[in-house]
This record gives structure tokens, C-alpha cells and sequence, in this order.
């Protein structure tokens, strides 16, 4: 049967280990797409454009956001992010899911999007600030400024768990996606989400009629 896609959102505090989640989603399910995000930063080293991120000049960022060719973008520490439109209703009109690594503030456009109606937003919380701050530092990406940078603004992110449909806490990452999988599990199988069901049961009800 027909199955309508649903537009997964993972949002958390940088390392509370959403990507890390996302990559484990997209292996136990290759079926999923995967929104690659557009970006104005500079690639970090092993990058490459169209794998990790769309990477953008700032001009031709600013154009696809005044030609509506964004679903979401925001500026996070002075360089912009966003989720190209396309690629996003073109797996959904073929019925596949979408998975979203972005912010909550990108999270709350795409649910007030065209598309909202089809969101399932997932917040992953830290254990603690402590492990937060350990699990930054353990990627040895970036340097003790931009930390600090991503440390001051956990406080404000953490503050829009609630606005999510789930929460999760990722004291460990195997236990966080077992849940994770266990939600995408259970939303597809929502009746809302399953079209097909009614002429299902009508044909069931002829069959019953028929007898």
C-alpha cells in the first residue's frame, strides 16, 4: 500500500550526538533521504561539496532564499544554513522519508512549511552539560573560542525540547537509537499516514458483503 513520507526532524545542542544518530538512521534504513544542507562556511578537511553539505558562496545563499528555493535556513555562528526545497518534494512525492539535521529554529520553519503537516521532530538532549562539553571537545574540530561559542548557546537551544514530538536523552548512543528507530517505526504506522487503508477496508467489507 501507498504510504505517505514523513519529514523527520533531529534537532538537539551541538554534540548531543544528532548526527551520529542520523548516520546510524540512514545505514539501518537506506531507503531514507537524506536533506543535505546548503552552507556558506568553508568545508572542514574530508568534506566534500554535496556529501556533507552543499557548500555555498554567501550571494548564491541570499539568491535561494529570495527565490524561495529554501524550505528552511538560519545564520549560526555568522555563516548560513539551509535546506534546499527540491530534493525534499521530490522524495516526497515518490512517498519516501526525509531525515533533517537542523537546529530548532529550522525545525520550527519546516514544520510551519507547506510540508508541516508531515513533520515528526525528535530533540536529543545531553545527559549533562559536563558530557556535553567532553563530547565537543572529543571531536577536535574546533577551536576553544568556537567551543566556548556552541557551549553559550546549548543553554538557549536546550530551552526548545518541549516543542518537539519526542525527546530523547543520549546517555548512551546504541539505547538513543533503538528509540529512535523504535519512533520512525511507530509513525509510519500511523492510520493518518497509511491512504490506502480506507479502500482496504471497503474492499474487505464487499468481500464480507459477497460471502
Amino acid at each position: 500500500m501507498a504510504r505517505r513520507g514523513l519529514l523527520l526532524i533531529l534537532t538537539s545542542p551541538s554534540g548531543a550526538g544528532k548526527s551520529t544518530l542520523a548516520r546510524r538512521l540512514m545505514a539501518w534504513d537506506p531507503s531514507l533521504s537524506f536533506s543535505v544542507s546548503a552552507t556558506t562556511r568553508a568545508p572542514r578537511p574530508g568534506e566534500v561539496d554535496g556529501r556533507e553539505y552543499h557548500f555555498k558562496t554567501r550571494e548564491a545563499f541570499e539568491n535561494m532564499v529570495k527565490s524561495g528555493e529554501m524550505l528552511e535556513h538560519a545564520e549560526v555562528f555568522g555563516n548560513f544554513y539551509g535546506s534546499p526545497r527540491a530534493p525534499v518534494e521530490a522524495a516526497m512525492a515518490v512517498g519516501l522519508d526525509t531525515l533533517f539535521d537542523v537546529d530548532w529554529q529550522g525545525g520550527q520553519q519546516i514544520r510551519n512549511s507547506a510540508l508541516g503537516r508531515d513533520v515528526v521532530s525528535v530533540f536529543v538532549l545531553p545527559p549533562s552539560i559536563a558530557e556535553l562539553e567532553s563530547r565537543l571537545r572529543g571531536r577536535a574540530q574546533d577551536s576553544d573560542a568556537v567551543i566556548g561559542e556552541r557551549m553559550e548557546k546549548s543553554l538557549s537551544e536546550i530551552s526548545h525540547w518541549a516543542e518537539c514530538d519526542y525527546v530523547l536523552v543520549n546517555r548512551d548512543i546504541d539505547r538513543a537509537f533503538a528509540d529512535l528507530a523504535t519512533i520512525v517505526q511507530a509513525e509510519r504506522m500511523k492510520r493518518d499516514r497509511q491512504p490506502d487503508l480506507a479502500g482496504l477496508v471497503r474492499n474487505l467489507n464487499t468481500e464480507f458483503s459477497a460471502r
